[in-house]
């Protein structure tokens, strides 16, 4: 399998046709067709036939449109590891949950590597659930989110901020004037970002624990986006507390009390021990802890994507 090919089959299968592959990758339907032959010539497997509602694909076909992503994604992950060796350079690569890497990371990462010339930051985000995981096989250096239990004891887990899960929602909201019944809880909208679509986790356990319909949720690209959405058109969300300290204090949303409305959340650096890796990765674990890093997680201070003194790579953000 070539890259070329592989980049052929993901754009049929992102775009459910060869005109509109062929479109994006700037070839002709006859250079699509051909790589996608030689995929299944190669393979010994069809990958996927037409029908009247689009593209039907065969398990293989599935299992191939996953690993593409994975190689590229490698391909050109090492390209930029190899290029940055060459100019002397270090990559640290950092995994994080949704809450983390929307509230936290730019903060704690321009702070960090602007102590360091020579270093870039590879961001990605991932499941909590897959944190011990990516860091025993070495696909990252650190994991920063809330702690997952690891039984091989390979990881050590290092907290460094507490925080709450608080409910919020518009001031109009019926929760405004009247007790948050479980029945009165099951009606609202809620509005929620990506940490809800979690099987697991604070959001997904205080979901369940209220018996909030999957009807009810809405899962927006960022907590950002669902708290514009309930001062917006109204409902409830789930927010850390800190983030949404503005809003209410200028009485845009206002806080919800009651039983199961709120919890507690701890968030914690993931790594291998302190013998097996990198001293980008042990300054990183020190310097989460200082007194000038919570203010940048807490406040923001030094936020700013486009401030950033290194580069900084976005592999995925789901």
């Amino acid at each position: 399998m070539t890259p070329a090919q592989l980049r052929a089959f993901s754009a049929v299968v992102r775009h459910g046709s060869v005109r509109a592959a062929a479109e994006e990758l700037g070839m002709s339907d006859a250079g699509i067709s051909m790589h996608l032959a030689q995929l299944r010539k190669e393979l010994d497997d069809q990958l996927f036939a037409k029908t009247a509602a689009g593209l039907a694909f065969t398990p293989g076909g599935l299992r191939l449109a996953s690993r593409a992503v994975e190689i590229l994604g490698l391909q050109q992950q090492t390209a930029i590891e190899v290029t940055e060796a060459a100019h002397g350079r270090r990559l640290l690569r950092i995994a994080a949950s949704s809450a983390f890497a929307e509230h936290a990371a730019p903060g704690v990462i321009e702070l960090f590597s602007s102590r360091a010339d020579d270093l870039s930051v590879e961001l990605s985000v991932h499941p909590t659930g897959r944190f011990s995981e990516l860091i025993r096989s070495r696909a990252i250096d650190i994991a920063l989110g809330p702690s997952t239990n690891d039984t091989s004891g390979a990881v050590v887990v290092r907290p460094f901020l507490k925080y709450q899960i608080i409910t919020v929602s518009a001031p109009d909201s019926p929760l405004a004037t009247q007790t948050p019944t479980p029945a009165l809880l099951r009606e609202q909208k809620w509005m929620l970002g990506p940490s809800a679509g979690s099987s697991d986790g604070e959001i997904a356990t205080m979901l369940s624990r209220l018996a909030i319909p999957e009807s009810a949720q809405r899962i927006f690209q960022s907590d950002a986006a669902a708290l514009e959405e309930v001062r917006r058109v109204g409902g409830v969300t789930l927010a850390i507390g800190f983030s949404v300290g503005k809003d209410l204090s200028a009485g845009r949303v206002i806080h919800v009390k009651g039983p199961g409305l709120q919890a507690p959340g701890e968030w914690s650096a993931m790594t291998l021990s302190p013998s097996a890796r990198q001293p980008a990765v042990s300054e990183l674990v020190r310097f989460i802890t200082t007194p000038r890093c919570t203010q940048a997680m807490l406040r923001g201070t030094g936020v700013g994507v486009t401030r950033f003194r290194p580069k900084v790579h976005v592999t995925l953000w789901s």
